[in-house]
């Protein structure tokens, strides 16, 4: 185990966990069907859950917090209010959220990759990090 490798890793997730939280946070106010609302907060809740767990490592450890770059951020945000002031269907807000899942999967299986020397602990943050994105992916379909 390499202490930077676990380090590196335990940011990223802090990361996504924030970028995935603030993405729903982002999206909440514009669904319409109550069972999808539900589903995205239920996943929210899940999303910071796992975030209380890392933001207890980062802090015993005494790690810094990572945030997502600016602009992955305002990218993030332009697009996804762009999309729904031109298209208010549940359906333009799912395929939103499932397109960010998508990425955020790819990303935890890319540093999962790249920070193979990291503790398991860790690991198994990202691999409960990716879980709850392919299962949000999952219950998305049925708003696509």
């Amino acid at each position: 185990m390499k202490k930077e490798e676990t380090m590196l890793l335990l940011q990223e997730c802090d990361a996504g966990l924030k970028m995935a939280i603030s993405s729903i946070d982002e999206v909440l106010d514009t669904i319409q069907n109550q069972e999808f609302k539900q589903l995205s907060i239920d996943i929210k809740n899940r999303h910071q859950k796992l975030k209380e767990e890392v933001d207890y490592l980062l802090k015993k450890y005494e790690i810094k917090e990572k945030e997502a770059s600016l602009m992955a951020k305002s990218m993030s945000w332009m697009k996804m209010n762009f999309k729904i002031a031109m298209d208010h269907e549940d359906s333009t807000v799912a395929s939103l959220l499932f397109q960010g899942c998508a990425m955020g999967v790819e990303s935890l299986y890319h540093y999962l990759h790249v920070y193979q020397e990291a503790h398991s602990k860790i690991k198994d943050i990202a691999l409960k990090l990716i879980k709850i994105e392919e299962d949000y992916s999952e219950q998305l379909k049925n708003y696509l």
